[in-house]
């Protein structure tokens, strides 16, 4: 299999890149930062396993880094940039995670991945991520911030 662009950003990169994925590529994931950040991103990577989605997420995320910035997806980088407040609640990142693979899966398709409707269809994945997570875990705590995370979704403005 070829190798995956460096940067997903031309015409070119993108099809490239949306061909890798389509044919089962999967990136190796890795996490740069503090050892506590990358802690906190290794606890909310095994809720991802959990959960049933990390092939999904090495499907569209090959990088989660540390910076004091806003946490962000970079789409012509594969990867997340994360402060060290995302990531203190680890179910909530664990979610975040799989949101933004949500919208670097909208960037490779050419779809429109920003904006009410693309933020409404992330927000959903978050959502089902959080109900599949409670479903399979068999940590007590994790299963009752998924409920209370489901909750605040529930009652936000992306009322589902």
């Amino acid at each position: 299999m070829p190798d995956f662009p460096e940067r997903v950003y031309t015409a070119d990169e993108v099809q490239a890149a949306k061909t890798l994925v389509e044919q089962g590529y999967k990136h190796s994931l890795t996490v740069e930062g503090s050892p506590d950040f990358t802690a906190k991103v290794n606890s909310a990577l095994e809720l991802v396993k959990t959960a049933g989605y990390s092939d999904f997420l090495t499907s569209y995320i090959r990088k989660i880094q540390e910076i004091d910035g806003i946490t962000q997806l970079r789409e012509t980088e594969v990867s997340i940039w994360a402060n060290k407040f995302a990531v203190e609640n680890y179910v909530d990142f664990a979610s975040l995670l799989v949101q933004k693979a949500y919208h670097m899966k909208e960037y490779l398709e050419g779809e429109l991945y920003y904006g009410g409707n693309a933020e409404k269809r992330s927000v959903a994945k978050r959502v089902e991520f959080l109900n599949e997570l409670r479903q399979k875990t068999v940590d007590a705590e994790v299963k009752e911030e998924c409920e209370r995370l489901l909750q605040m979704w529930k009652e936000s403005s992306f009322a589902f």
